[in-house]
């Protein structure tokens, strides 16, 4: 099945609302839509179904299917494909509340193979542990738009032990300090924003858990221009 007839199928659900709930719907309704016959609307609904792109259950007379997070992910690239082609932003701005981790911040702070490349790409050396900043709602959106776009890479390796997954990186500002924002190389998505800086941003700026702060991102590979 081509890329290009998945992605208008998913398209034509979705604004059938099968992103938010089941919808029914049947192949010949289908059909009509993405301008096909009633046995290949049938047997697209089936591949991706198989591909993971849709889940169905089957009925008498019609089929109620779903967009699962896989295929909503392709819908999501498709859209920020197209916000990247016309939009001039060079920055994002993100709220969202100083957080508790989980102790992932040493995970890439402490490991040579991640630090080699931030003092390379980056330009500095992070201090141990990152700032953990729980987005807000209103702001989730751009979260996942950032997700999207191309950020500066840091590449997955392995030791002898254990693989580590890659991220990509956004320089930041927040209160005028320079800093870095860290987003995995993950498959779920997630509202919590790490970011790095050769000090540590929670003495830097007297900052404790509860604090609601502003992260402007910028959106270009390029160091960080003062």
């Amino acid at each position: 099945m081509k890329e290009e007839k998945c992605l208008k199928i998913l398209k034509e659900l979705a604004l059938l609302g099968a992103i938010e709930k089941e919808i029914a719907v049947t192949s010949h309704q289908l059909s009509e839509l993405i301008n096909s016959s009633q046995q290949s609307a049938s047997r697209y609904l089936i591949e991706m179904e198989r591909a993971g792109y849709l889940e169905r259950k089957l009925g008498v007379k019609k089929q109620r299917v779903k967009i699962t997070e896989k295929g909503r992910k392709v819908l999501e690239k498709e859209y920020f494909d197209y916000k990247k082609i016309f939009s001039k932003k060079k920055e994002m701005v993100l709220k969202g509340v100083v957080t508790s981790g989980l102790g992932e911040g040493k995970y890439y702070t402490c490991i040579n193979g991640y630090v080699r490349q931030f003092v390379e790409k980056l330009g500095f050396r992070p201090a141990p542990g990152t700032l953990n900043v729980r987005i807000l709602n209103e702001y989730t959106d751009r979260f996942r738009e950032l997700e999207n776009i191309e950020g500066i890479e840091i590449r997955g390796f392995s030791t002898e032990d254990r693989s580590f997954g890659g991220a990509k990186c956004f320089f930041v500002k927040i209160k005028g300090l320079d800093a870095a924002a860290i987003i995995p190389s993950r498959s779920h998505h997630s509202d919590i924003l790490e970011i790095i800086a050769p000090y540590k941003l929670r003495e830097k700026l007297n900052l404790k858990d509860g604090d609601t702060i502003e992260i402007k991102v910028i959106l270009r590979k390029g160091k960080y221009e003062k």
